[in-house]
């Protein structure tokens, strides 16, 4: 550091009051860089010096007490108890002379003023940062625990976030172990600039993802030329520091807070409090997914509730009402009454089916629902209600969504859109029945799934919709099924019936 030309310092006795004047100033403020400065500048002040430094330990290594190069440097040990901070370096006495031993006395007493506030600096650096780290622990927990997150993904993107905040990182990254024990995964990383993508996998047999597997935490100075690093985990990082989640002796995961190139080294004070945030982490991340198991079973409770009563009651009344009216008809002699109470009963019985398929559906895994065979079916026959002007009614028989595989599945929902599609240009249909059937058995006796689209409309033109019809029946011939035409649900017959069917898997 070089000093603006002061005035002559006098002798060690007139700048002894000086001294204790800038000792009163030197420690005032916690900052450890503005405390080093007021270091440097009263020390060339009170020695008439053009130039000063402090090297941390490490940094001005070599340095001896005393005079160097006769006297024209001073170089004096900052101490605190038995603790060497570093060195304040003197040179260039203005004038040319030399320091003189009253220069050695008062730096030396400055040193150690000097050593008492760097070391007050640092404390409060490290109570600053033990607060941060609080407050971060603070938030994840009260994040995690809130029930608010509306999945696990959001939540370990909480605790990524959190803990990129009191470590001054570049990034925060949340790793979990891979189902089938592979590696380590990303599962989710949030920074300033380009992080991992989510899915990304540390195979298991890197030497880094071992250890933290193991539980063991892994600092590195610079991840970009560290060789032991992923690639995943390196590129575009400096200083790194990786800890394993745990609980209960169990890596439920990684956490890693990389900086970037050229930033400072983690110190053992940081990884410390670091290692009490995974700590944290990692037990709110379990409380948290204990409880969500929770609400689950809760719901899971309160459906199969619903089902039974369902089932038990009202599906018990709605056939006893049938009965009655079946009774009803059987006896009346009026035509029209008979009838309609015909008509009555088959609605029952359609009721009935519809309450049946709700109750399975309420059997489901919920977790299952949104893919499942079930949901896609209905989502194509409520894309057509709009052009339709009705909704087709529909029928499920059996696991639809259990039983039926991935493949076969696809190639039903491509023959149900054809067939839908067909029943709307051409049919002018004012009914359509639906029926997703995964009892079937099929004519070489393998397990099958029946799907039939029936209605009401003007039936099968000589010539027409004979394209599409080819289509189902290749679908359903490259499974090891068919596809065939049946008359329809209109009075008399009219109308068109397209079977569809093939193996279940």
């Amino acid at each position: 550091m070089s000093v603006p030309e002061p005035q002559d310092p006098g002798d060690l006795a007139a700048r002894v009051p000086r001294l204790l004047e800038a000792m009163r100033s030197v420690g005032t403020g916690p900052d450890l860089r503005s405390t080093l400065d007021r270091i440097c500048a009263t020390a060339a002040e009170l020695t008439g010096a053009r130039h000063a430094a402090v090297g941390l330990v490490g940094e001005a290594d070599g340095f001896g007490e005393g005079s160097i190069e006769g006297r024209t440097s001073l170089a004096v040990p900052i101490r605190v108890r038995d603790e060497v901070f570093g060195t304040l370096c003197l040179t260039g006495k203005r004038g040319g002379g030399d320091f003189t031993e009253g220069d050695l006395h008062l730096v030396r007493v400055l040193a150690t003023e000097a050593g008492v506030a760097i070391a007050n600096a640092r404390l409060y650096e490290e109570a600053r940062q033990r607060e941060r780290w609080i407050d971060g622990s603070v938030a994840v927990t009260t994040a995690l625990l809130s029930g608010d997150l509306e999945d696990a993904a959001e939540a370990l993107a909480v605790v990524a976030e959190q803990a990129r905040r009191p470590a001054d990182s570049a990034a925060g990254i949340v790793l979990l172990p891979t189902e089938d024990g592979t590696g380590l995964e990303v599962a989710a990383a949030v920074g300033d600039g380009p992080v991992p993508r989510p899915g990304l996998v540390v195979p298991a047999d890197n030497p880094v993802a071992a250890r933290l597997l193991a539980g063991e935490p892994v600092v590195v100075a610079d991840a970009a030329r560290d060789p032991r690093m992923p690639a995943a985990l390196a590129e575009g990082y400096g200083p790194s520091m990786l800890l394993a989640l745990r609980s209960d002796g169990r890596v439920v995961g990684v956490l890693a807070t990389p900086r970037g190139p050229g930033a400072r080294p983690f110190g053992e004070p940081e990884r410390t409090l670091a290692e009490q945030f995974a700590a944290q982490a990692a037990l709110a991340l379990v409380m948290a997914r204990t409880q969500r198991d929770r609400e689950r079973l809760a719901v899971y409770e309160d459906r199969d509730r619903i089902a039974r009563d369902l089932h038990d009651l009202v599906i018990q009344r709605l056939f006893a009402t049938g009965m009655l009216l079946e009774s009803a008809r059987r006896e009346s002699v009026v035509p029209a009454v008979r009838e309609g109470v015909g008509r009555a009963v088959d609605a029952l019985d359609v009721t009935i089916q519809e309450i049946r398929t709700a109750i399975f559906a309420l059997e489901q895994d919920t977790a299952a629902a949104p893919s499942g065979l079930r949901t896609r079916v209905l989502r194509e026959i409520g894309t057509v209600a709009a052009p339709l002007g009705f909704t087709p009614s529909h029928r499920f028989v059996g696991p639809v969504d259990a039983a039926v595989g991935e493949l076969t599945g696809q190639n039903l929902i491509a023959a149900l859109r054809e067939a839908l599609s067909n029943a709307f240009r051409h049919a002018g249909a004012t009914r359509i029945e639906v029926v997703v059937d995964a009892t079937v058995t099929l004519p070489n006796g393998a397990e099958g799934v029946r799907l039939t689209v029936a209605d009401d409309g003007v039936g099968l033109p000589e010539g027409g919709r004979r394209s599409g019809l080819r289509n189902l029946a290749r679908r359903a011939e490259s499974l090891g099924g068919a596809s065939w035409c049946e008359p329809g649900i209109g009075a008399d017959g009219t109308g068109t019936t397209v079977v569809w069917q093939a193996p279940r898997r």
